[in-house]
């Protein structure tokens, strides 16, 4: 049976956003058993950690020109089977170059999905539909690994490291195939529909497009002290998130002292929370909208909430119970799914022409996170000790808030830099 209407597409994408998560984190599953049977250091855990934010954050823009241009009937297969042998392979090495080189080529060939996601849906969806589709396949990273936590530590108590990452790869490669069997490109009305729109769209503001790019709106996009407050917030955002994809598992075998089967059961607990805080904010900042409140009440309230309860983390470093544990950690990573709707900034502050390009900038901060912060944990937790690493996400998310509210202030879009102010600026240059 083909994929042939939206919601089936709809599923199709959100299983795929399970599996490529799935991908992405099983390494933090695996990573006690690792370190013990390489004899890898905290710190070199966190460099395998890192390396798949490495070529993903490089790889998200020509990720994203090579989605314009081959169908993802069969981009989406190709990438999905190229991960997945990736993930195989690292069930084969026995090297830290070996580990590091097979999470970079993950990053490589995950980096288009999120773009394709995204063109799937406008080709599937009108614009009326588009965000609650979003909603659905992006809750895929936090409810399905929820689920998947438990399973992938059982598949390791059963068949090891090794066994966990070639089992996942596989799962992969079978995927692809029901992938490319299942999916059409769309030749419904809606899809034509859609694609016309987006073809409308792109011929009226091919002027915006060519004017994001001059070197004066690339000043303006890092000059903005509004703009660094969102992009400040977006880093420490991603902080809490990437200690939970990556360390988290880690904190609970070896500082907390859980067996794997245990660490996987408690480890799906704080990604349900986060789970409900993403469409608690969302669905909340939008009521709050339709019922008449300011942006700054509507969209940065639960962002501030979010950030303030991400802080919490610390809580964790002064209690004994794993109960309570849990219950902070859980705490903290609701609030960052609370304030994961911070993207809706982007829209709000940046010029309409310049939309794209603030958004990449927001990203490519944001995704820094993922390259220093496991790297840092390392660092931070060579003698055994987690509580300086909880103590560093807590802080940062706690910057993050005031970034919020004494960088961004006032939620309005920041005026252009007029074409005149260029010009001077140029003369001016040549007569230095």
């Amino acid at each position: 049976m083909k994929a042939a209407n939206k919601f089936g597409v709809l599923a199709l994408i959100f299983i795929s956003v399970v599996i490529n998560y799935m991908d992405r984190t099983n390494i933090s599953v695996a990573a006690n058993a690792i370190s013990e049977d390489l004899s890898l250091t905290s710190v070199q855990m966190g460099i395998i950690f890192s390396a798949f934010a490495w070529t993903y954050s490089i790889m998200q823009i020509p990720g994203g020109m090579i989605v314009d241009v081959v169908k993802v009937r069969i981009l989406y297969p190709f990438i999905l089977v190229a991960w997945s042998l990736a993930t195989i392979v690292q069930g084969l090495v026995s090297s830290l170059a070996a580990l590091v080189g097979c999470r970079m080529a993950i990053g490589f060939f995950e980096a288009p999905s999120y773009p394709a996601n995204n063109k799937i849906v406008t080709q599937w969806f009108s614009q009326q539909e588009r965000a609650s589709a979003i909603a659905v396949y992006t809750s895929g990273q936090f409810i399905g690994l929820a689920f998947l936590m438990p399973v992938l530590a059982l598949i390791q108590e059963c068949f090891g490291w090794r066994g966990l990452f070639i089992i996942s790869g596989v799962i992969g490669i079978v995927w692809a195939a029901i992938w490319y069997w299942l999916y059409r490109e769309p030749e419904s009305d809606i899809g034509a529909a859609a694609s016309q729109e987006r073809d409308q769209k792109s011929s009226v503001n091919v002027g915006e497009r060519s004017a994001a790019v001059s070197w004066g709106n690339i000043r303006l996009a890092f000059s903005s002290r509004k703009l660094w407050g969102i992009y400040i917030g977006q880093f420490c955002l991603g902080s809490t998130l990437i200690f939970f994809l990556t360390w988290f598992p880690t904190y609970l075998a070896e500082y907390r002292g859980m067996g794997d089967l245990k660490t996987g059961l408690l480890a799906s607990v704080p990604f349900l929370a986060a789970f409900c805080g993403v469409l608690l904010s969302g669905f909340t900042s939008d009521w709050l909208v339709r019922r008449g409140f300011s942006n700054e009440f509507a969209r940065k309230t639960p962002v501030i909430l979010g950030l303030l309860l991400s802080g919490s983390v610390i809580g964790a470093n002064y209690m004994d119970s794993i109960a309570a544990v849990t219950f902070f950690l859980s705490l903290a990573f609701f609030g960052n799914g609370l304030a994961s709707i911070n993207w809706v900034f982007v829209s709000l502050i940046a010029p309409k022409q310049m939309v794209g390009l603030v958004g990449g900038c927001f990203n490519f901060i944001g995704g820094l996170s993922a390259v220093t912060i496991p790297v840092a944990i390392g660092f931070l937790v060579q003698d055994g000790d987690f509580r300086p690493a909880l103590a560093l996400i807590g802080a940062l998310a706690l910057l993050g808030l005031c970034a919020y509210v004494f960088l961004v202030e006032k939620i309005e879009e920041i005026p252009m830099q007029s074409p005149v102010q260029d010009s001077d600026l140029d003369a001016a240059k040549s007569l230095v």
